[in-house]
């Protein structure tokens, strides 16, 4: 068959003329997403050792990106509906590489956190829009599926190679240049995304209700911020204000959805009880995960004293696990059932989880490269199928919706990882003892984060160094075990809940004609 006839032919199938090509394209977009949320973890020693930022700046640092992110989601994937995925797509492409650059020279904490703010509303436009326009793009539900596997595998690949990058960068420049790599990759993705990218939208999305966009935004954070700042601090009156916030901000949201003739987000997609369930396991699926790869860098490198470059090479196996369990996923799921493939890659992350509870300086990279191929493996599964579950619950009309849905269970997932977990262990990690003859104002610098010990110990003597660097060492490790006993507690519980919420439910089988 001759390229033209097998274009006739895919045409007259319902399949798109050239969207292996397309998918390429959108594979591109993720992947700087990925990178973008995970190239920070390695270089958190750097820039703490140069901003100085306290505990509680650094944390911001790692999860405000998320959180913006998650708080914007919905609302872009709404607009994507209505002013074309294709052109949300490549307009957040520019501003995201624009403001890469603000990041990567940033002069002070509260700078960063501004910039990564900025950055997380650019990266808000590009996740839904990727996974809408494949809804759109493969009609075919085994295509599509194959689809999200490839879009899920470069998710975690992206995930995963970000730490190699960054270790490799920063071990030859400063640390703003793991920014700077999102330059060349948005500069691609907007030249070829305008010649190949299909254009999509809902033919008829109502009007954009920027009261909604608002509500959203303000509820995600702000109980975000207070489930961080309780965990950290406990209850104070600012932390219940912004608790009751957020809570009311989201139930006026939901409530808002339900009267509105054109909502951001159909509230009563949830009613499905799949759909339900699988937004449930991909939030905690990269709860337990992105969790894990953040303190676990630190771990590697100030605890353990490895190069950056080394730390993000024994991360790279839960790459190697979700891209191949990614792209098998409709496959696995087809032959066994959507249920065992969601709780069983939930438990493969709780496994993962739990094996780093018995962590210690001392533990060997054998240990560590079996436990993050198991906790990769079992979430690029699980990521995989319920994406394909949440987009095949929806019409095509509503892609960009559903995927806002699928994305900001990941970014919230992600944020709450760092947030929830990071706040476990940066509670555990400041109670611990300095040893005597450490000037109080050292042991309350060493306090405020490992990065900052580190610092502190290299202006002491050498008896004091030693000591202090060991207790606070331990003291960190504690904490990493104590949150990885939490997460993998939570993600054992959610196989389960799974288990029961996704009786019945089966991923799609017949091709569907646009």
């Amino acid at each position: 068959m001759t390229s033209a006839e097998q274009r006739v032919a895919d045409t007259h199938s319902g399949r798109h003329p050239g969207r292996w090509l397309a998918l390429a394209v959108l594979v591109l977009a993720v992947l700087l997403v990925a990178v973008d949320a995970t190239v920070l973890g390695l270089a958190t020693p750097f820039l703490s050792e140069d901003l100085k930022p306290s505990g509680t700046q650094l944390l911001w640092i790692g999860d405000v990106y998320s959180f913006v992110i998650a708080g914007l989601l919905v609302s872009m994937g709404s607009l994507g509906d209505r002013i074309g995925r294709k052109k949300l797509l490549l307009i957040g492409s520019v501003a995201f590489g624009a403001v890469s650059v603000l990041n990567a020279y940033a002069t002070s904490p509260e700078m960063m956190i501004a910039a990564r703010a900025l950055l997380g509303v650019a990266g808000a436009t590009l996740m839904p829009s990727t996974l809408a326009l494949i809804r759109n793009i493969f009609h075919d539900p085994r295509e599509r599926s194959l689809a999200v596997g490839i879009w899920g595998a470069a998710a975690s690949a992206g995930a995963a190679v970000g730490p190699v990058m960054g270790g490799f960068l920063l071990e030859h420049f400063w640390w703003g240049s793991v920014f700077l790599i999102n330059l060349p990759v948005m500069a691609v993705l907007v030249v070829v995304g305008v010649k190949l990218l299909p254009e999509s939208r809902n033919p008829a999305p109502g009007p954009w209700d920027l009261l909604s966009v608002g509500l959203s935004l303000v509820g995600m954070v702000s109980v975000v911020y207070a489930v961080k700042e309780a965990a950290v601090h406990g209850f104070r009156w600012d932390i219940a204000v912004a608790a009751a916030v957020g809570t009311g901000a989201l139930v006026w949201f939901a409530r808002r959805q339900l009267t509105l003739p054109s909502p951001l987000l159909d509230m009563r997609l949830f009613k499905h009880r799949g759909f339900s369930g699988a937004v449930l396991a991909d939030l905690l699926t990269i709860l337990g995960l992105s969790g894990l790869v953040f303190f676990l860098s630190q771990f590697l490198q100030l605890v353990q004293g490895r190069s950056p470059l080394e730390a993000g090479l024994i991360e790279l196996p839960a790459a190697v696990g979700a891209v191949v369990l990614g792209l098998t996923a409709g496959v696995l799921a087809r032959r066994t059932s959507v249920r065992i493939a969601i709780s069983g890659g939930l438990t493969a992350v709780g496994l993962a989880l739990a094996a780093c509870t018995a962590l210690d300086a001392e533990t060997a990279v054998p240990s560590l490269v079996v436990a993050l191929f198991i906790g990769g493996a079992g979430a690029g599964l699980a990521f995989t199928v319920t994406a394909d579950v949440i987009l095949s619950s929806v019409p095509k009309e509503q892609a960009g919706a559903a995927s806002a849905v699928s994305e900001t269970a990941y970014e919230l997932g992600a944020a709450l990882g760092i947030a929830v977990l990071g706040s476990i262990v940066t509670g555990t990690y400041r109670g611990f003892a300095t040893p005597d003859g450490v000037p109080a104002a050292a042991a309350d610098a060493a306090r405020e984060s490992l990065g900052g010990a580190v610092e502190t110990a290299a202006s002491l003597p050498t008896e004091q160094s030693a000591a202090l660097l060991a207790a606070a060492r331990d003291a960190f490790t504690q904490g990493f075990e104590a949150a990885a006993g939490v997460g993998a507690a939570v993600l054992f519980a959610t196989a389960v809940a799974a288990w029961f919420l996704l009786r019945g439910q089966r991923l799609e089988e017949g091709v569907e004609h646009p």
